[in-house]
């Protein structure tokens, strides 16, 4: 069974955003740094994708043994190594490291993409990029690393703002699309979605049928509701009704806005009928998950 890859730290890390109280953002990575001496760490098949941003300034010798292959090389300053979740990844370092380590949870990779990015992802998600240079990526990640070194609120701010940054140019840059089929109209493609998902935001505080959505991509409504189930594992109202609570739930963030305000808003027809709707989702009422 895949593991996580904190599991296998040798050495704990100095700055690790699993402990910040005042963030949300975890629900999308988790950051650690490490400054640690020459070590090892087994080969492993992780559950979680990991980003490696390397900031040390000397260029030091690392063995990575990824899939059975090993690679044996000098790892330089603002270098970047991807690991896709489900490859047996083992290291070495023969220096002391400083590195930001990226975890990162496929389902919630997936679902950022769709909704943020309007992305449709492939299974894999990210390619598998050994080593390459990125200073602008390892930026980011020092922005995510300072704003661990202070947990309150402003860093907490920062460090919200910052892991959206990243991974949205991790995705822009290295994420691999779904590829499309030559057959465009016998499938739900990217640009599909793209549509659909626009007109979502768009309607956000209306009622929202399968004929509105079928409509807009010019599909039947039986068609359309087939190869959406087919594409994203879900039926176009169980997405509008999951997008509809996410919404709400970024606006519930705002302390003084009104329950009743944020249920129209995200087109719910009163407060009762997004009570009853978010507690079906998340388990909990919005006035039980605001108050957590």
């Amino acid at each position: 069974m895949p593991r996580r890859y904190a599991d296998i730290y040798p050495s704990s890390p100095l700055l690790n955003s699993d402990a910040m109280q005042h963030v949300s953002a975890a629900a999308l990575m988790s950051v650690r740094y490490f400054q640690a001496e020459p070590d090892s760490m087994p080969e492993e098949v992780f559950a979680e994708h990991h980003v490696l941003l390397n900031l040390c300034e000397t260029p030091h010798r690392v063995q990575n043994r990824r899939d059975g292959e090993l690679r044996d090389f000098m790892f330089h300053k603002d270098e970047i190594i991807v690991t896709p979740a489900g490859m047996k990844s083992g290291w070495r370092w023969f220096g002391k490291s400083d590195v930001i380590v990226v975890t990162l949870d496929p389902a919630k990779v997936q679902k950022f993409a769709q909704s943020e990015l309007g992305i449709i992802l492939d299974r894999q998600q990210f390619a598998d990029l050994p080593q390459f240079n990125d200073p602008d990526l390892c930026a980011a990640g020092i922005m995510l690393r300072d704003a661990l070194e202070n947990d309150d609120l402003t860093s907490g701010v920062m460090f919200e703002a910052m892991s959206r940054v990243l991974l949205v140019k991790l995705l822009q840059r290295y994420g691999q699309k779904r590829p499309e089929e030559l057959a465009l109209s016998a499938r739900f493609t990217t640009d599909h979605y793209g549509q659909v998902l626009a007109f979502i935001r768009a309607n956000l505080d209306r009622t929202i049928t399968v004929d509105d959505l079928a409509a807009e991509v010019g599909m039947s409504p039986s068609h359309f509701g087939r190869v959406f189930k087919e594409t994203l594992g879900q039926t176009p109202m169980q997405y509008v009704l999951a997008y509809r609570i996410e919404q709400a739930i970024e606006m519930m963030k705002e302390a003084g806005r009104p329950l009743g305000m944020i249920a129209l808003d995200c087109g719910f027809a009163d407060q009762a009928h997004f009570s009853r709707s978010f507690k079906q989702v998340m388990g909990q009422t919005p006035r039980q998950y605001r108050a957590r």
